[in-house]
């Protein structure tokens, strides 16, 4: 798949913006930043909103044809980062998810959850398991952060009339359970 040149300063709408539509609709699609802007805050912006790479102007043309080869040798590995079930997509590179067209805003730790238990799907997972994956340490008996974090993460990726995906197994912990949904 060839990638998309984009810049952020355009005509009539600003290229993040471009890049959240391109996004939305074609996620796997390798999108290169050409700019002008060589500050450090567009640059993270640019990578942050989804770009898989970026380049200031003026470059030198080996170099954008080197980086150009680099993003389609990865678009061909795309496949591999993605993880879908029961119409939930996340996306490893980008680091978004989408429930059907619809991207869900996630914050990283929320994400990190989702992907924790879409690789685990179907396993039940202890709150101490859940802890030290995602938050890197050991298990409180009073803390409930996690129980707050999968409630965030139901009202995000369930359907409105529909079971969650994300049971709770009492006594035991959560399990991330799609099949159940079919």
């Amino acid at each position: 798949m060839d990638p998309v040149p984009l810049d952020i300063s355009l005509p009539r709408l600003d290229g993040r913006e471009v890049l959240r539509r391109i996004r939305l609709r074609r996620p796997d699609v390798p999108v290169l930043m050409l700019t002008a802007r060589d500050d450090t805050r567009n640059k993270v912006d640019a990578l942050d909103a989804g770009a898989d790479d970026y380049l200031t102007r003026p470059f030198v043309f080996e170099e954008l044809l080197a980086r150009v080869r680099a993003l389609t040798r990865r678009s061909d590995q795309v496949e591999c980062a993605l993880i879908q079930t029961d119409g939930l997509t996340i996306d490893l590179l980008s680091r978004h998810a989408w429930r059907g067209d619809e991207r869900i805003e996630l914050s990283s730790r929320e994400f990190a959850l989702l992907e924790y238990f879409m690789r685990h799907g179907g396993q039940v997972l202890s709150r101490q398991q859940i802890l030290s994956a995602i938050w890197h340490y050991d298990f409180e008996p009073a803390s409930n952060v996690v129980d707050v974090y999968v409630r965030h993460l139901r009202n995000k990726v369930d359907l409105p009339e529909g079971p969650s995906l994300i049971q709770t197994v009492r006594g035991a912990g959560y399990r991330f359970n799609p099949v159940a949904n079919a």
